[in-house]
């Protein structure tokens, strides 16, 4: 599988509309972004392709990276910066099959599915396919699973893509802090890439008016309650045994120090898998 990073930022994307901070400005300088969070995924056997979350910079996007749109899409949860791209399959496609939770959420008394259904339905060539978490499902020649993860207060799914023909396998952590359920953890694990969410640093935990979670010495693995921390990240990635790990969904106020160091991805990345 060819997995290109369309989007690796967080919901304002860096440089920030409207910021002059130093990471912003030297975002700039280097010419990279980091926009609303999308990832897509090829399949070389069945010249398919699937997209991860349907970022709002959805448009600008595909005509940066040039690759091919999808024939399927997964929404891992319906928070704006990972929906709300859903709109621009308007005329750009005769079918599109859309993939997501079946599970209700208490907040909302909706699925994901209930609710990409809702809010698109005018979309005539959407087909949404309501899927359970912890089952796989087929598409684009991949077995792909939902899974469970904790993004506060709504329900929320890592995934884990899987080329039946040649073992590759991407797992993708979703939004959520450092406390995935163990079941989750067992899903994700052994990825040949793992894209985990890793908002800031574990140090901006003090500015968080909640604080940190999963505090491990000094170093806190979850920033407030709903992402975690560059070091909960490379965490997760350990206990996994990932072989390789970008950290993605990154908010512009990183330190201008530490933003572009590794393992945080900007866009465009790509990976052969």
């Amino acid at each position: 599988m060819e997995v290109t990073l369309l989007g690796t930022g967080d919901t304002t994307g860096t440089p920030t509309v409207g910021c002059d901070c130093d990471t912003c400005e030297e975002a700039k300088r280097r010419d990279v972004e980091r926009t609303r969070f999308s990832v897509h995924v090829h399949n070389e056997r069945t010249d398919e392709s699937l997209l991860v979350d349907a970022s709002p910079d959805f448009r600008y996007q595909f005509l940066r990276e040039d690759v091919p749109l999808p024939d399927a899409m997964i929404i891992s949860h319906i928070h704006f910066d990972h929906l709300d791209g859903l709109g621009n399959a308007y005329r750009l496609f005769d079918e599109l099959d859309v993939f997501a939770a079946d599970e209700t959420d208490p907040i909302t008394d909706e699925s994901v599915a209930d609710t990409v259904s809702r809010k698109y339905d005018y979309l005539d060539a959407v087909t949404v396919h309501p899927e359970t978490p912890m089952q796989p499902f087929e598409t684009c020649g991949f077995e792909v699973t939902l899974v469970p993860v904790e993004h506060p207060p709504l329900v929320c799914y890592g995934l884990r893509i899987e080329d039946p023909e040649t073992g590759a396998v991407l797992s993708f952590s979703g939004d959520t802090s450092y406390g995935l359920p163990d079941e989750s953890r067992e899903a994700l694990a052994d990825p040949d890439l793992l894209l985990a969410d890793g908002i800031v640093p574990s140090e901006l935990c003090k500015y968080h008016p909640l604080g940190g979670k999963h505090e491990h010495g000094d170093v806190f693995y979850t920033f407030g309650t709903k992402h975690m921390t560059r070091e909960g990240a490379l965490a997760l990635a350990e206990d996994l045994d990932a072989s390789q790990t970008r950290v993605v969904h990154a908010a512009h106020y990183y330190p201008v120090e530490q933003a572009f160091e590794e393992p945080i991805a900007v866009d465009g990345e790509t990976y052969s898998l």
